[in-house]
């Protein structure tokens, strides 16, 4: 089975969900590009539905007085949000000027076809498509690289998702994600991304839907190697995900403490670092005379004590002088030093 080539400096792959915030509005979802481009995310991800095939007629055509912005009913506020193919292929070109990775969530069949002929090359499936069979294998065999939400499925349910596209040696990375909006922060779960990443062997990652980004965070501490989270341009915008999205101020901090936590967790090698040497020199003790020490006497550990700064000789290199003798008088509390013996 082939994996996903995250390649990225800073550790983590993060995508900008622009989702459905773009209102229907190509203009606005420019906007979000920028912000995007500027938070120096990975990827920005777009979303897209075959309002059709979305549900069953009852449930399209009820009447749904949410966003009367949109449409009187829940099929016309679905379809509102949706883009055309020649939208896509600018908005795609419009992020790739901007160096940024061009996503899109595909919700059924003909939005998978619909978006290959678009061109994207890189694919979501939301966490309530696991389930989807036909859905899951359709896009298994394209073999185009998706990423798999894992909200509201058992592992069972993981199991075979994962299974289907393993079938067809097919690229696939997952995405741990508690489907609830927002996400109760004792809710997270985030120990599930080391569970998911040791069950399955794939690069894994994190979809969150808290309040702020603290548990995103707190994530990529924890191993994740991907990290989506919507956002907006304001949180007071009419439309379904805008209140639970992270808005720019927030995205570019989120961003940039992600991009720290490398650095942060380091290496795991032991060593004294170039700011430590500073403080090491200042604090650290070494070797220095105890009483007056005359010349020609020879040094013993009783004449020695150890003192600031640490510039001098170490504990652990006191063989090289005890037992020699000096070679001049050397006066109490004075730090010692090799040429003072011979």
């Amino acid at each position: 089975m082939k994996n996903f080539n995250f390649d990225t400096d800073s550790g983590c792959y993060v995508i900008a969900e622009a989702g459905l915030n773009h209102n229907g509005s190509v203009e606005i979802a420019r906007k979000l590009i920028d912000v995007a481009a500027v938070a120096g995310v990975d990827a920005v991800k777009f979303q897209k539905r075959t309002v059709s095939k979305l549900a069953v007629k009852a449930v399209l055509d009820a009447p749904d007085e949410r966003f009367p912005e949109f449409g009187k009913t829940y099929r016309e506020i679905r379809e509102h949000l949706e883009f055309s193919s020649d939208e896509y292929i600018e908005l795609k070109k419009y992020a790739e000027s901007k160096g940024l990775d061009f996503m899109v969530t595909a919700f059924d069949t003909d939005a998978f076809d619909f978006l290959e002929a678009v061109g994207v090359e890189r694919f979501k499936l939301a966490s309530h498509s696991l389930t989807n069979i036909e859905l899951l294998e359709y896009m298994a065999k394209k073999g185009k690289p998706t990423i798999l939400s894992t909200g509201m499925a058992d592992l069972e349910e993981i199991d075979r998702a994962v299974e289907i596209f393993r079938s067809h040696k097919a690229p696939l990375a997952l995405m741990h994600c508690v489907s609830a909006y927002p996400t109760p922060l004792h809710e997270c779960n985030l120990a599930m991304v080391d569970v998911l990443k040791k069950r399955y062997q794939l690069i894994t990652g994190y979809s969150g839907h808290e309040i702020g980004y603290l548990p995103s965070v707190m994530a990529v501490a924890l191993g994740a190697q991907l990290i989506e989270r919507h956002y907006t341009l304001s949180k007071s915008m009419t439309g379904f995900d805008h209140k639970m999205s992270l808005e720019p101020d927030e995205l570019i901090a989120m961003v940039r403490e992600i991009r720290a936590v490398k650095g942060i967790i380091g290496t795991g090698k032991k060593v004294v670092s170039d700011t430590e040497w500073i403080t090491r020199r200042k604090y650290h003790v070494s070797m220095a005379s105890a009483g007056k020490i005359s010349a020609g006497t020879a040094l013993t550990e009783a004449m020695v004590t150890y003192r600031n700064p640490g510039t001098g000789i170490p504990g652990k290199m006191a063989h090289t002088i005890l037992g020699k003798r000096a070679t001049k008088d050397i006066p109490a509390d004075e730090l010692l030093t090799s040429d003072m013996f011979e």
